[in-house]
């Protein structure tokens, strides 16, 4: 997942409302969202290669998503980060309990954004920060560095999410998340892919023929806890797989 953008607001009629696009190569494969058989309660897509997820609903409210440091140069992870969002929503610690068992180990992992929600808490790590934080009521974004960093595709995202959250319309949220326009090269974050690269990574929709946007997801959460899921899945150059939406 690359790109998330969220809006969490406790005691609203709808308490969390989320858009995010999952940038992968197409080659991994991947199971569209659906219910886990061996993880009753949970709703996510997988990672079929390494068993995690991205993004996902479990029981009793829990929430969970993960996106990617881009660091060319950081370490591998001996352990898959998709773990990360998956355990939180198979387990029952708090949110405060599960971060902070996860910063105890986060070196174990590549660089990641993680967060994780029980419907009463929001709470957020950065890999590289170990030290996680309760969210407070907001608009927020996450790309491939740190919670609100403005990248141009972040920045645009955000602001897109908070024009439409007085209808939350799931189409419109949709088509947010389908914006293939690139940044002005001025605009582009220098983070050691080079030019072009950065070029291709910097629009809220990628597209090209190895590499790009597999899953545009949104959530909407209502104030009596029930959860509309829907996931638009992508092939190579942006190619419409299908759709699934679940309501739980």
């Amino acid at each position: 997942m690359c790109l998330i953008v969220f809006a969490w607001r406790p005691g609203h009629a709808l308490p969390l409302i989320v858009a995010a696009n999952r940038d992968e190569f197409y080659a991994r494969p991947t199971q569209a969202l659906a219910a886990w058989e061996d993880a009753p309660g949970v709703y996510a897509g997988r990672d079929l290669e390494a068993g995690g997820t991205w993004l996902g609903v479990g029981p009793q409210g829990r929430f969970a998503a993960l996106t990617n440091i881009r660091d060319p140069g950081q370490a591998l992870g001996v352990r898959s980060r998709g773990e990360l969002v998956a355990a939180f929503l198979q387990g029952e610690l708090g949110v405060e309990a599960y971060l902070d068992q996860v910063a105890s180990r986060s070196s174990q992992y590549s660089g990641f954004n993680l967060l994780v929600g029980d419907g009463t808490q929001l709470g957020y790590l950065h890999a590289r920060d170990a030290a996680p934080r309760l969210l407070e009521a907001g608009v927020y974004g996450l790309s491939n560095a740190g919670l609100d960093t403005p990248w141009p595709k972040l920045v645009k995202a955000r602001d897109g999410l908070e024009r439409l959250l007085g209808s939350a319309d799931p189409q419109r949220l949709l088509a947010l998340l389908a914006d293939g326009e690139t940044a002005p090269e001025a605009e582009l974050p220098e983070t050691g892919v080079g030019v072009a690269t950065e070029k291709l990574l910097s629009s809220v929709f990628i597209a090209s023929q190895n590499y790009g946007t597999r899953a545009s997801t949104v959530l909407i959460v209502d104030d009596q806890g029930e959860r509309r899921l829907i996931e638009r899945s992508f092939g190579p150059f942006g190619g419409h797989l299908g759709e699934v939406e679940v309501m739980v």
